[in-house]
């Protein structure tokens, strides 16, 4: 099964430090949905994994949650593209559970339910608990410039992680290797 995991804010869609709570927020990096439909009619199964801690901060609940999922999901159908499932965890930071990345957690669960080991499969994120993550899982991290990706480039090391300008640039990239 060819699979790509995709972080959401940041990556597929603009981010904000004062968090995406309404499909009215929700705006899509450039290129990223149009990159995800290639990746979906290249024969890739797309998955997304995402802290959403807007929830256990009580900025946002469930619905709103599940309205801006939607919208991001209806925008990749309409090129054509598919989101196979999203994982999420909504917790607040001080109440982590081991679903919250940087712990491995959703991309451990996305495994088991896929049977699948999760060695060579990316994922694309712009923070530095994205790259932990795919790390602590088997999975390949590789680090987008957009969202937060440019402070995390210049912050922390990364050596043998790839890096790419966005979502776009990578999947370009990738489908051409």
């Amino acid at each position: 099964m060819k699979l790509v995991i995709l972080d959401r804010d940041g990556v597929i869609n603009e981010d904000s430090d004062d968090y995406i709570k309404s499909v009215s927020e929700w705006q899509p990096v450039p290129g990223s949905i149009e990159a995800i439909a290639r990746l979906t009619q290249a024969g890739w199964r797309v998955f997304v994994a995402t802290n959403q801690s807007g929830v256990g901060r009580g900025m946002m609940d469930f619905d709103a949650l599940f309205a801006i999922h939607d919208r991001m999901q209806r925008a990749c159908a309409e090129l054509g593209g598919r989101i196979d499932g999203i994982e999420f965890a909504p917790e607040h930071p001080d109440h982590a559970t081991v679903m919250r990345k940087p712990n491995p957690g959703m991309l451990q669960d996305l495994a088991r339910r896929l049977q699948l080991q999760l060695d060579g499969v990316p994922f694309v994120g712009d923070s530095i608990s994205d790259v932990e993550a795919a790390q602590a899982s088997g999975a390949t991290p590789i680090l987008v410039r957009s969202g937060k990706g440019r402070r995390t480039e210049t912050e922390h090391c990364l050596d043998g992680v790839a890096v790419y300008d966005d979502l776009a640039q990578f999947v370009s990239t990738w489908l051409a290797a």
